[in-house]
């Protein structure tokens, strides 16, 4: 059965931002696993309901990978994960939306401090 939000557009952009305005806010207050969560259920009906280009959809995939990234407890796949989301993410912001856009500029931040993160998990410690 669908959630009540997905027969209206209006409601859904609604729902939406709030669900967005939600993650980001536990994610400010470091609730990584509660932000993690709410996205995991909210991204796969934003993308179906409004559009894989939407702005909303895209905001709430790269918060989703920002958590990802971000969370203390994050693992190696948890890294690799929201690099790739994230490439995904910018590249259909840039077609959509344009390069200068600032959902865009903010992605491709997202992106670079992503791929920072992965790069220093990777990278071994140096010899002693």
């Amino acid at each position: 059965m669908a959630c009540p939000w997905e027969r209206n557009a209006a409601a859904a952009a609604r729902a939406t931002v709030a669900a967005l305005n939600y993650a980001v806010s536990l994610t400010h207050l470091q609730r990584f696993e509660e932000a993690k969560a709410l996205l995991r259920k909210t991204v796969p009906v934003a993308r179906r309901v409004l559009g894989e280009g939407s702005d909303l959809t895209l905001s709430l995939r790269a918060n989703y990978a920002v958590v990802l990234y971000e969370a203390p407890a994050a693992t190696l796949d948890d890294l690799r994960k929201a690099v790739s989301t994230l490439e995904d993410t910018e590249r259909i912001a840039r077609r959509v939306l344009g390069s200068a856009h600032p959902i865009a500029l903010k992605i491709e931040r997202n992106l670079q401090n992503a791929r920072a993160a992965l790069r220093a998990r990777e990278t071994p410690p140096p010899q002693a």
